[in-house]
């Protein structure tokens, strides 16, 4: 029960994210479909735009508010810290999200250029016990930014969170025209309808609304946009085109699925031991009918039994859940709650027990209540064969459900083991980065910083890039040369990068050459691009790509190379069009390529040096690998959650299986002293008391076999790059099944068979 009612919580908390809104039913998210020639990408952000020209329109849209992914170098005197957990936003946030405002005014206030509001957490990091209401944070060194709100933390499940709000006025006081840019897709908008009005009015108008505000000139580069409408309560768990922060409904509802698996197999045991012992309570029955106890009585007896034995558990269950919901928080990978206590989770938790008592109680009950006394009491009392028959399946039952969560829990392992061992066609290991969020005074001192930074003891290497695989990277509107000689259009992922960044990474070269500063013309107008962007354009072989035409964001020049593909994102997606440039101006970080010896000794060396070089940047810094393997975090967190409760499930069904055949056992105790007078071998009785458990095993593992293959099937279609389901997993998990439930089922036997066959005589 316990462990049911922490999946319970965990699964409430997932199905929860975003309704903490007031208008959550109101609000949708503005998403974007791009299609080009040769491609059509689904993102989940829009142009900045978009929310006031729809408003405009169409009156019937109550607000509109967008928010644009920021980071900031926050100084307040003499310290300085890097805010990457921040937001440009607007005052109608407010209006439409359910973000409580403590202090000050998120109205009039912070429309204006360069204000700020705060969460709790962040006024507290930076203004301790002072009130910073009207007080000042330099942001980047250069700009005062004065503190007109602070608002309450933001929940945990909400899909966006933020440490810091910026004015959005800001944005259009730095640059007029990207609050204009119609081809610029950097933003996340959102939209308020009245209650109750249909959204598919309005998705029906969006194709007229592109063609009012989209010019000729966006057509003719070849660019095809579709706007659409998703409910705010999908973004987290049902939209498949991402989020700040997402979720997985079919992880979802395989853990919910496991929790009822864990109350069956409970229940089951119990429905179990309670008709085999039932021959031990029939002259109860068998009394209690002759002396006046009707069917009915006897019923409601039985079942309050089973209630109140639930009840007890539940009592129990509250504590533990109470005692291990810090632990389990930490195995999610978040806070789901802080306390059972909270949103009516006892009480749900009490229900459960009493649904739980009632459903398992309710066959041993119709069974007890069903015994006719005069049969009992002539002590012509038999086992049924139908109870037989019954409690067979249900052994089947349990073994099919715990074969299933064995398949499953190999499958989850081996995969969660293939992505993290895949090779990814460059190297993460030992690679140190430094985040300088694209500093234009460290990008002007970029060349003398990785020179001193490559002086240090055991620093091997050092590069400076705009983008690092796993880290995310920019996307640009190209137009490459394709092999029919057009100029093809594509959204290209783009890295800026200097001349160290391939040999650092150890990327594989499939054609032409890499950057070199022996061609003068390789900073202006020279890319290198992966295979998959080649394959994009037509070409079978990559060096047909070599030296053809191509233009991007005012470049124009030809392609110099062609890198083997390697794995820039997570591999549940496939390897996508890439290509990289020579631009100092776009680098926002340097790696360090360091020995793997004193590893603590050198991470302080290169500390100490950044000091020195760029005082005015704290010195944060990450592992690549680590960075890349957090893509993974969801599915880690998964697997094991998966793992811990597939094999609770599995010990469950042996405390059942144990449970039975030492009933089983104690019941053929006078067979077995016969046997063993007669001259049967402890070997042989242990087999005898196995055999019909192995073979109920057997048939558990025919039927589990294609359910865990349709399952696990299904789970792995998520992942571009996934393991096969091999046939010695289904191989293993049947064996292992076996070997349970025979150690299970001979622990009781062989006690039994040696067990002085006299003694068991004289007592039957």
């Amino acid at each position: 029960m316990t462990a049911a009612f922490l999946i319970f919580m965990y699964v409430k908390f997932e199905l929860s994210y975003d309704n903490f809104n007031e208008k959550s039913d109101q609000i949708y998210r503005i998403v974007s479909d791009i299609k080009t020639p040769t491609e059509t990408l689904n993102w989940s952000s829009s142009i900045a735009p978009i929310g006031p020209a729809l408003q405009q329109d169409y009156p019937e849209i109550k607000a509109n508010t967008r928010i644009f992914g920021a980071g900031f170098l926050v100084q307040r005197g003499d310290s300085k810290l890097q805010e990457n957990n921040a937001l440009f936003a607007e005052p109608s946030l407010f209006k439409m999200f359910s973000f409580p405002v403590i202090k000050g005014d998120v109205g009039k206030a912070f429309s204006l250029p360069y204000t700020i509001v705060l969460t709790e957490k962040a006024a507290k990091k930076y203004f301790g016990n002072e009130n910073p209401i009207g007080q000042s944070l330099i942001l980047d060194g250069k700009n005062p930014a004065s503190v007109v709100a602070v608002v309450k933390d933001v929940p945990s499940n909400s899909h966006f969170k933020f440490d810091m709000l910026v004015s959005i006025a800001t944005i259009a006081k730095q640059s007029k025209d990207r609050l204009n840019q119609w081809g610029n897709f950097g933003n996340f908008t959102y939209i308020l309808l009245p209650k109750g009005y249909d959204a598919n009015k309005l998705q029906s108008r969006m194709k007229a609304f592109v063609n009012r505000h989209y010019t000729a000139a966006d057509k003719k580069q070849g660019m095809d946009y579709s706007f659409f409408l998703e409910p705010l309560k999908d973004v987290y768990m049902v939209s498949k085109r991402g989020a700040p922060e997402s979720g997985n409904l079919y992880n979802v509802r395989i853990f919910s699925i496991i929790a009822v698996f864990i109350l069956l197999i409970a229940c089951i045991n119990f429905i179990n031991l309670t008709t085999a012992r039932a021959t031990e309570r029939a002259k109860e029955v068998g009394i209690r009918k002759v002396i006046g106890a009707m069917k009915q009585q006897l019923t409601i007896q039985f079942l309050s039994e089973s209630v109140i034995i639930c009840l007890i558990s539940f009592l129990f269950s509250a504590l533990f859940s109470f005692l291990l919901l810090s632990l389990f928080n930490q195995l999610a990978g978040k806070v789901i709650s802080d306390s059972i206590f909270h949103n009516g989770y006892l009480f749900q938790l009490f229900l459960i027990a009493c649904v739980i008592g009632l459903c398992a109680g309710l066959y041993p009950a119709a069974v007890l209540s069903n015994f006719k006394p005069v049969t009992i009491l002539k002590g012509r009392f038999s086992k049924s064969a139908k109870g037989i028959l019954l409690r067979k399946g249900l052994v089947v039952t349990q073994f099919t459900i715990s074969i299933v969560l064995i398949i499953g829990t190999i499958v989850v392992y081996n995969q969660l083991s293939f992505m993290r061992n895949q090779s990814l066609g460059f190297q993460k290991n030992q690679m140190l980065t430094i985040d300088f969020s694209g500093d234009s005074a460290i990008q002007s001192r970029q060349e003398i910083i990785k020179n001193e930074l490559k002086k240090i003891p055991n620093v091997l290497g050092a590069t400076a890039s705009g983008a690092i695989p796993g880290f995310g990277n920019s996307v640009a509107y190209s137009e490459i040369q394709n092999r029919a000689g057009a100029m093809q259009q594509m959204n290209m992922n783009m890295y800026d990068i200097d001349y160290d960044f391939i040999p650092q990474f150890e990327m594989k070269l499939a054609a032409g050459r890499i950057f070199s500063k022996a061609f003068g013309t390789d900073t202006t107008q020279a890319i290198v691009i992966n295979e998959a962007t080649a394959k994009s354009l037509g070409y079978r072989n990559p060096a047909d790509a070599v030296g053809r035409n191509y233009s991007q964001w005012g470049r124009t020049g030809k392609i110099i190379g062609v890198l083997k593909d390697f794995h820039f994102q997570s591999l549940q997606e496939t390897v996508k069009p890439l290509n990289m440039r020579i631009n100092t101006r776009g680098t926002g970080a340097f790696t360090l390529k360091i020995e793997a010896k004193n590893v603590p000794a050198t991470i302080s060396a290169i500390q100490n040096r950044w000091k020195a070089l760029a005082p005015e940047r704290p010195f944060n810094y990450v592992f690549v690998d680590e960075t890349f393997n957090k893509q993974y975090a969801s599915e880690v967190t998964f697997g094991n959650l998966f793992v811990n409760f597939a094999v609770l499930a599995i010990f469950i069904s042996c405390l059942g299986l144990l449970g039975l055949a030492s009933y089983s056992t104690i019941q053929r105790t006078r067979e077995i002293g016969i046997r063993k007078v007669l001259g049967a071998s402890v070997s042989g009785i242990v087999n005898m008391l196995s055999q019909e458990f192995l073979i109920l095993v057997l048939i558990s593992s025919l039927i589990a076999f294609p359910i865990a293959w349709f399952t696990m099937h299904s789970w792995l279609q998520d992942f571009a790059y996934r393991i096969s389901i091999n046939w010695w997993i289904f191989v293993f998990a049947g064996v292992l099944a076996l070997v349970i439930a025979f150690t299970t089922v001979s622990f009781q036997a062989i006690k039994a068979a040696l067990t002085n066959p006299v003694k068991s005589l004289r007592s039957e």
